[in-house]
């Protein structure tokens, strides 16, 4: 009994010393001072054509702990009024206690956490200090900042279609770094695009796929040709003359290609909603145009693709006037960015040139110009 006895409080005095212990590790780590923050400036308007220059300092202290600590640094953003909901941040070294942000950089942060383009915004600045699963927080300082509205092409990422068609469509043959891309909007490692192929003759047809515009790493397909993709597959051939809409998921090795050549109509057109008139391919501008259309002001327009309704551009959720010369982003509405049926329309009557710029899919732009 008394053996038993000893078995039970040796139980207990253990079970003390672990809770103790979780206890302790709980409250192990004491900040004892805390990082501050400082800019040597309170207004900042950035501008892409200085994108790489230096345009914001940064300095600041550490915060100090009542034990050693491995930390990692960043400076955090977020807009004035949200408590830093929906922040974006920018990685310094920790062994840093200072450092400058480039026009581009800065612009990233701002476009990450929601900041307005080309108007001037209040920005928190403060920096964080990681410290394994927690986070230790800086005094916040305030920034007006003006951003610019960031090229699509440099914000999202892509992946190349290099082939043996690209030179006759304004790019290269072969060549990851000249031809075209395919953008993932989502940011999801799900691309999507177009390309044009003049010719299938002398196997001017083929591409693959590419990524960070050099050949390691490339796909193609798996030989299956059942739009399955493997690392140095076999090269893929288009199956007519044409614009083709193609998708890649990277991660999940799959593919896929979509014959879309596209055309405008609708009752603002000379041949009303019985027939379209095609869109022809610019390999010098790299977009699609029709030189000279007439075009009413009592009716609408729409671009669809292969005569039929499956696959048209539109304006995202209602009827759209179009202003000469100026650009407007259209929408495809097999990308579920399309909400109801609308269509396009101009306030003056006349002959207009129409340009379709697809080589973003991220920014698809539509523009027309009266002529």
């Amino acid at each position: 009994m008394k053996h038993f006895l000893k078995i039970i409080a040796v139980a207990f005095v253990a079970l003390l010393i672990i809770s103790c212990e979780k206890d302790e590790d709980q409250a192990i780590i004491n900040e004892v001072n805390q990082a501050k923050i400082s800019s040597d400036k309170t207004t900042v308007v950035l501008n892409e054509v200085t994108s790489g220059d230096a345009v914001i300092n940064f300095t600041w202290t550490k915060p100090t702990f009542n034990i050693a600590v491995v930390t990692q640094q960043q400076i955090e953003f977020g807009v004035k009024g949200k408590g830093f909901k929906d922040s974006s941040t920018f990685d310094v070294s920790n062994d840093l206690i200072k450092s400058p942000m480039t026009h581009a950089q800065m612009n990233a942060a701002m476009y990450s956490c929601g900041a307005i383009p080309d108007v001037s915004n209040q920005i928190e600045i403060r920096l964080k200090t990681i410290v394994g699963s927690g986070f230790f927080y800086s005094n916040v300082i305030n920034v007006t900042v003006t951003p610019y509205t960031p090229n699509p092409d440099l914000v999202y990422p892509k992946i190349n279609v290099p082939g043996a068609y690209a030179g006759a469509a304004g790019y290269a043959d072969w060549t990851p770094g000249n031809s075209p891309n395919l953008f993932s909007p989502e940011k999801d490692g799900k691309y999507r695009g177009f390309i044009y192929v003049t010719t299938l003759a002398s196997d001017k047809g083929k591409y693959k796929f590419a990524i960070n515009q050099n050949w390691p790493g490339n796909k193609g397909d798996d030989g299956t040709n059942t739009g399955k993709l493997k690392v140095d597959g076999s090269d893929i051939t288009a199956s007519a003359v044409g614009t083709h809409y193609l998708k890649v998921d990277w991660s999940a090795n799959t593919y896929s290609a979509v014959a879309a050549n596209f055309g405008i109509i609708g009752d603002a057109t000379p041949t009303g909603w019985n027939s379209d008139t095609d869109f022809v391919y610019n390999p010098a501008t790299k977009k699609y145009e029709i030189a000279s259309i007439q075009l009413s002001s009592t009716g609408l327009f729409k671009f669809r693709a292969n005569d039929d309704w499956a696959i048209k551009f539109q304006p995202a959720n209602a009827d759209q006037t179009l202003v000469s010369g100026t650009a407007v982003q259209t929408y495809l509405n097999i990308e579920d960015t399309v909400t109801g049926d609308s269509g396009y329309k101009v306030t003056v009557a006349g002959n207009y040139k129409i340009e379709l710029d697809l080589h973003n899919s991220a920014d698809y732009k539509l523009k027309i110009t009266k002529l």
